[in-house]
């Protein structure tokens, strides 16, 4: 087994820095990106360039994730609107590189996701609400069958997922009357990666993810997040 190399990650003050962020001529005017979503972007961004293997990112942003779900009221209403007819996934921040992108999902009372086999490992997070989450064996001819009994993430649980797993899962709010929302880094840019989504007439389709953001909000980026941290 490869020795883990430990990763200092320093999240103690921020503060911004003078002259790093340059004028803004076409963005749409808004808040400023939330601290406590700020300070996880730019440990995720440390994070992924420091790491020497996906099991050290998902053991260490496991940790980072559970800091930013443990408090709720942050996410700004532009990222969690809700849908009638189904969930919605808003980006929250766009990485250059697309070697990682910050997502938000929110169900509505009752709403699930389809069956979903990623090609990418992923970080979860329930910031509000509790969602059911059933896995998946794919077999080689493409047909899920439920794997095990579901399980309930409350809020404020994580789990993290492989990118080298080969099964297939679904999201489902597990209240009816009220809405559910989780937060969500994937290891690569989604809206560009083809993924796996199983239709329930038995329909296999091959995309990319969708995201609902609005063009007064797109998802923050490199800009929106250049902070100073001090000891």
């Amino acid at each position: 087994m490869q020795p883990i190399t430990t990763i200092m990650i320093m999240t103690t003050t921020i503060t911004e820095v003078p002259g790093l962020q340059e004028p803004s001529h076409e963005q749409p005017q808004r808040d400023p990106v939330p601290d406590p979503l700020k300070r996880f972007i730019w440990d995720i961004q440390s994070m992924v360039e420091l790491a020497d293997s996906e099991r050290e990112i998902l053991m260490i942003g496991r940790d980072l994730m559970r800091r930013l779900v443990a408090s709720n009221g942050w996410l700004p209403q532009a990222f969690a609107r809700p849908d009638p007819q189904h969930c919605q996934q808003y980006q929250l921040y766009h990485d250059d590189l697309e070697r990682f992108a910050v997502v938000s999902t929110i169900f509505s009372g009752g709403q699930s996701s389809p069956i979903i086999q990623d090609q990418v490992w992923e970080i979860t997070g329930i910031l509000h609400g509790a969602l059911e989450r059933t896995g998946f064996a794919v077999s080689p001819e493409g047909k899920p069958e439920p794997k095990g009994a579901p399980g309930i993430m409350q809020s404020g649980m994580v789990d993290v997922r492989t990118s080298k797993g080969t099964d297939a899962f679904l999201l489902r709010n597990a209240l009816d009357t009220e809405s559910a929302i989780s937060i969500h880094v994937y290891g690569g840019e989604i809206s560009q990666i083809a993924r796996r989504i199983f239709a329930a007439g038995g329909e296999i389709i091959e995309a990319p993810a969708v995201y609902a953001n609005a063009p007064d909000a797109p998802p923050y980026d490199i800009l929106s997040i250049q902070t100073r941290i001090v000891d």
